[in-house]
C-alpha cells in the first residue's frame, strides 16, 4: 500500500499538483497556460488524440467501473471525458481511474444533457422563454447547475438557442422560440446560471451552446434534414443568440447535424473557424453532436478518415462518441492530411477546459457526497421551480371569465394528460425521476382546497393508432393505454362531467410527441382527444382546456368553441402545482408566447418578423385578393401572435412619446408609454417595443422586437414604461455583410404583442 501511495505522488507531481486523499484541500498549481504547456510537452500522440476522444459511459456500473470497456481506455489515455453517467458514486470511481491509472493523470470530463433543470425539472425551454423573465430563466439554470454538480457532472450540452419557425420540427420544444432579439437574452441568462462567471466554483459547470448552426430550419420541418439559407439570413434572423453566448463566455460549443453551404456544420471551416472563432473570438472547445463526425459519411463526404480529417481542419475538437479522430487521426497525421499543430490546439483548448474548471487542482472536486444528499430535489429548489413554471403557463382565451375557478363546488378533471405525472417533466428530461413529479390530478386536489370535489375520468387514450402511442410515449413516459372502446371512455368521462360544475379537459401532447426525431405533418390535437372534447362541449358545462404541448398547435376548432384555454407546455416536477396556482388564481398567468400559432400547417414556416411582398394584401380582415400574397383558403395572419398572452386582469397602453423625432449615429432616444391596469386583479404585463427600418439597402422585416420589460401592477395601478433607443437597435447585416445602422425613417410599436397598433415615428440622421 505505501508503494502504491508513492507511485501515485510521483505521478501527480510530474504534473505540478499533488491529488490529497482529503480533497476539500486543493493544491495551488502553476498558472493555467505554463501548466497546460508542461502537461502537453509529456504527451504522447496517442495520449493526445485520447482527449479529444468522448465516448458514452457505456457499461459502467457502479462498483464495477475497472472491468468495463470503457474504464480500459481511460486508463490507456483514449478518453477525454464521458457523458450519460449519474451519481457521485459512479463518477468518482471513474475519475479515480483516469487520476490513478493512466500514465498523466489527467482528470475526464462528466458531460450530461442538463436541458430544464436536473432533479429538480423546471418547463421545458420553450416554455420557459414564454416567462419573458431573465433573471428567473438565470435562476433557473443556476439550481440545475448546482444540482447537476453536486451528483459528480460539469458539464451540460446546454443551452439549446436554435432559431425555429417551424413547428413541425419536435425539437422547437427545446430552443427559446422564433426572435433572435429575445433568443438572444435568453442564451446569455442560460450561460451565465450555468457557469456563473467563475468555472472554479464547485457549483458552476462548464455550458456549451448548441446545435452551431441553424439546425432549427430544416427543410419539411424534419429532424436532422438539409438546411439551405442565404448568409444575411443567417447573420440578421438565426446566428445572433449563438453569438450571444459565445460573447457571454460560454465554454464549449456543439456543431449541428444539418448542412449549411453544402457541407455538413461538423466539417465546416467557414463556420467554426472563419464565423465563430475569427469573427466571434469564441475561445473555448467545439465538441461534435452524437456520431457527427461519422454521420458526414452518409452526407456523402467520404471515409471515416477523410470526414475525420474534415472535421479537425474545420475547427472541431472533441468526437462525441464517433471514435474518428482516436482511430484515424495518427494515420491522417502521417499522410499529412491534419497537422500535428491543428492536435495541439484542440488538445490544449480542452485541457484549458478543464483547467478552468478546477480539475487540475481537484479531480474529485464535484464527487462530494454531502452535496449529493442535501443539494438536489429540495424542497428550496422545488417551492423556486414551482413559482417559475406558474410564469411559463400562457392564457390563450378567457370568454366570460371562466378562469380563475372556485375553490368550492366540483370539478370534472377529464383526459389522458389528466393523471400523468411521468409526462410532466416533458421532453429530454433525463435526470427527472417521473414518479417524484406532480401530476396535474394531484395539483388540484393539493391547491383547491377541502370545499372542492374533484371527480377524475381519463375519458380518452392520447390517439385512436396504438402504434403512434408507443412512439409518442418513449422513454417510460407511458400514459398506460386502455383498452376499452372509445365510446365506453368517453361515456365515463360523460357521467363524471354530469356531475360537475366546471369541467377542466386535460390534453394535447405527450411528452415525447415532442423533442428530437419527432417531427409532425398534422400540428392539431389528436382526433381521440377532440372527440372527447366535443362531447364534453355538448355537456353545455363550463370547459375549461388544459393545453400540454411542446410546440405551437394548430388550435382553430378549440379557440372558437372553448371558453377558456390555458396552454401550460410541460411545465417540469412542479408542473401539476402550478398549473392549480394559475386555475385558481393564486397566480394571475403573465407568460407571453415566443412562438407563432398558425390557424393551419399550410402557414408554415410562420414568423411575425417576416418581410413584406411587393404585392401585400390591402385589406386588414384577411379577404382573399387575386394577384396579391395571400391564400384563396386560408387568411394570412396567425391565430395567436408572437408576443400574445392574456391576463386575468386588463392592460391599458396610452400616451405613447418619444423624446425626439431625430437622432444622430451617437444619440439617444427614450420612448414612453403609460400601462394601467384596468382590470379587477393584481397582475404582470410584458411590454414589448418594435421598430421597423422603412427604407433600407436590402429589405427589412415588418417589425423586430427590440426591448421588453415585464412588470408587476396592482388593480387600478398605472405606470410609466420606458426604453431608450440608440444607433446599436437599428442596425443589422447587409448585402455585403457589415453590421450597419443607414440613416432613414424608422417605425416604434408598443404594447402586448407583435400586433401592437400605438405608434411614433423618427429619422436616423447621418
Amino acid at each position: 500500500m505505501k508503494k502504491k501511495l508513492i507511485i501515485l505522488f510521483l505521478g501527480c507531481t510530474i504534473l505540478g499538483y499533488t491529488q490529497k486523499k482529503n480533497t476539500k484541500n486543493a493544491v495551488k498549481i502553476k498558472p493555467k497556460s505554463e501548466f497546460v504547456a508542461e502537461l502537453m510537452s509529456k504527451m504522447t500522440l496517442d495520449e493526445k488524440l485520447g482527449q479529444l476522444n468522448l465516448p458514452t459511459s457505456g457499461d459502467i456500473t457502479t462498483g464495477q467501473a475497472n472491468s468495463s470497456n470503457v474504464a480500459k481506455n481511460i486508463a490507456e489515455g483514449k478518453v477525454g471525458g464521458l457523458f450519460n453517467i449519474k451519481s457521485v458514486q459512479k463518477i468518482k470511481e471513474v475519475q479515480k481511474i483516469a487520476v490513478e491509472k493512466s500514465r498523466l493523470k489527467i482528470p475526464l470530463l462528466f458531460g450530461m444533457d442538463v436541458i430544464h433543470g436536473y432533479e429538480t425539472t423546471f418547463p421545458i425551454p420553450l416554455g420557459l422563454s414564454c416567462t419573458w423573465d431573465m433573471k428567473l430563466i438565470e435562476r433557473s439554470a443556476q439550481i440545475a447547475a448546482q444540482e447537476a454538480s453536486a451528483d459528480g457532472i460539469n458539464w451540460t450540452f446546454s443551452p439549446m438557442v436554435d432559431i425555429s419557425r417551424d413547428p413541425r420540427w419536435g425539437r422547437i420544444s427545446e430552443g427559446s422560440g422564433e426572435d433572435p432579439y429575445l433568443g438572444s437574452q435568453i442564451a446569455k441568462a442560460m450561460v451565465n446560471g450555468y457557469q456563473q462567471h467563475d468555472l472554479s466554483k464547485n457549483n458552476s459547470i462548464l455550458a456549451c451552446v448548441k446545435h452551431f448552426a441553424l439546425y432549427g430550419a430544416p427543410e419539411a420541418g424534419r429532424d436532422y434534414n438539409t438546411v439551405d439559407m442565404s448568409h444575411i439570413r443567417m447573420f440578421n434572423d438565426y446566428f445572433p443568440p449563438y453569438k450571444a453566448a459565445v460573447d457571454a463566455g460560454v465554454g464549449s460549443v456543439m456543431a449541428s447535424f444539418n448542412e449549411i453551404d453544402g457541407i455538413p456544420a461538423t466539417g465546416n471551416k467557414w463556420l467554426m473557424t472563419d464565423v465563430l472563432r475569427k469573427q466571434w473570438g469564441f475561445k473555448g472547445f467545439v465538441v461534435t453532436d452524437f456520431t457527427g463526425i461519422p454521420e458526414m459519411i452518409e452526407h456523402g463526404m467520404g471515409d471515416l478518415q477523410t470526414v475525420s480529417a474534415l472535421s479537425l481542419n474545420a475547427g472541431v475538437e472533441m468526437d462525441m462518441v464517433g471514435e474518428g479522430f482516436l482511430g484515424t487521426l495518427k494515420k491522417s497525421l502521417d499522410e499529412k492530411k491534419v497537422t500535428i499543430q491543428q492536435i495541439d490546439n484542440a488538445v490544449k483548448l480542452i485541457l484549458e477546459a478543464k483547467y478552468d474548471l478546477g480539475l487540475f487542482h481537484d479531480p474529485y472536486k464535484y464527487c462530494d457526497p454531502k452535496r449529493a444528499k442535501t443539494e438536489i430535489f429540495t424542497t428550496a429548489s422545488r417551492k423556486e421551480a414551482r413559482e417559475i413554471s406558474a410564469q411559463s403557463l400562457v392564457l390563450l382565451k378567457n370568454q366570460h371569465q371562466v378562469l380563475p375557478l372556485k375553490k368550492s363546488g366540483t370539478i370534472a378533471l377529464i383526459g389522458p394528460l389528466a393523471d400523468a405525472r411521468n409526462n410532466m417533466s416533458g421532453t429530454w428530461s433525463v435526470a427527472t425521476v417521473g414518479e417524484k413529479c406532480i401530476s396535474l390530478l394531484q395539483g388540484i386536489q393539493d391547491v383547491a382546497g377541502k370545499a372542492v370535489k374533484v371527480l377524475y375520468a381519463k375519458g380518452s387514450n392520447l390517439d385512436y393508432d396504438e402504434t403512434f402511442e408507443t412512439n409518442a410515449t418513449m422513454f417510460g413516459k407511458t400514459l398506460n393505454r386502455d383498452a376499452r372502446p372509445k365510446e365506453q371512455l368517453i361515456a365515463e368521462a360523460l357521467k363524471v362531467a354530469e356531475q360537475s360544475d366546471v369541467i377542466v379537459a386535460a390534453l394535447g401532447e405527450s411528452a415525447e410527441m415532442s423533442g428530437e426525431s419527432s417531427s409532425r405533418t398534422n400540428l392539431e390535437i389528436p382526433q381521440a382527444q377532440k372527440d372527447l372534447l366535443n362531447a364534453l362541449l355538448k355537456t353545455g358545462k363550463p370547459v375549461v382546456l388544459v393545453l400540454f404541448d411542446g410546440r405551437p398547435l394548430v388550435l382553430n376548432d378549440e379557440s372558437a368553441t372553448v371558453p377558456a384555454i390555458l396552454n401550460v407546455w410541460f411545465a417540469g416536477s412542479e408542473a401539476g402545482h402550478a398549473i392549480a396556482d394559475v386555475l385558481f388564481g393564486d397566480v394571475n398567468p403573465s407568460g407571453k408566447l415566443t412562438t407563432t400559432f398558425p390557424r393551419s400547417v399550410g402557414q408554415v414556416p410562420i414568423y411575425y418578423a417576416h418581410k413584406n411582398t411587393g404585392r401585400p394584401l390591402s385589406n386588414t380582415e384577411g379577404k382573399f385578393e387575386k394577384f396579391r400574397s395571400n391564400y384563396i383558403d386560408e387568411r394570412n395572419e396567425p391565430l395567436f401572435p408572437f408576443g400574445f398572452g392574456l391576463s386575468y386582469t386588463t392592460f391599458d397602453y396610452s400616451n405613447l412619446k418619444i423624446s425626439a423625432d431625430k437622432m444622430n449615429s451617437t444619440g439617444k432616444l427614450k420612448v414612453t408609454v403609460e400601462v394601467t391596469n384596468t382590470g379587477n386583479f393584481d397582475g404582470k404585463e410584458t411590454v414589448q417595443l418594435y421598430i421597423r427600418d422603412l427604407v433600407g439597402s436590402v429589405t427589412r422585416p415588418v417589425r423586430e422586437l427590440k426591448g421588453f420589460q415585464k412588470i408587476e401592477l396592482k388593480k387600478g395601478e398605472k405606470q410609466a414604461v420606458s426604453f431608450d433607443i440608440t444607433v446599436e437597435d437599428l442596425k443589422f447585416y447587409n448585402s455585403d455583410l457589415q453590421f450597419v445602422a443607414e440613416p432613414g425613417q424608422f417605425e416604434i410599436f408598443v404594447g402586448g404583442n407583435s400586433a401592437a397598433d400605438k405608434k411614433v415615428s423618427f429619422e436616423l440622421t447621418k
